[in-house]
C-alpha cells in the first residue's frame, strides 16, 4: 500500500478539497482504505479515502511532481 507515500502533487483549480489554497501537497502516509496528506502552506493533515484520492488523480485535479520536473524547474 505504499504506492503514493511520499509522492508531491500539484493542485490544479478543478481540485475543490483545497480549502488552504496550496499549491502542491505531499503524501504522508497510506493506508488500507485511505491517504494522509499535508498540503502545503497548512499545518493541518488531511484524510481521504483511497478511492476518492484516486479519482482526484484520474481526473487531473492532482498531477504527480516527478523529483526530475523540480530539479529542471
Amino acid at each position: 500500500m505504499n504506492l503514493y507515500n511520499n509522492m508531491e502533487f500539484e493542485m490544479k483549480e478543478s481540485f475543490i478539497p483545497n480549502l488552504s489554497n496550496s499549491d502542491t501537497l505531499r503524501v504522508l502516509e497510506v493506508t488500507e482504505g485511505s491517504v494522509i496528506v499535508q498540503m502545503q502552506n497548512s499545518n493541518c493533515r488531511g484524510v481521504f479515502p483511497l478511492d476518492s484520492f484516486q479519482y482526484w488523480i484520474k481526473k487531473s485535479s492532482l498531477i504527480h511532481i516527478n523529483e526530475n520536473e523540480k530539479k529542471t524547474s
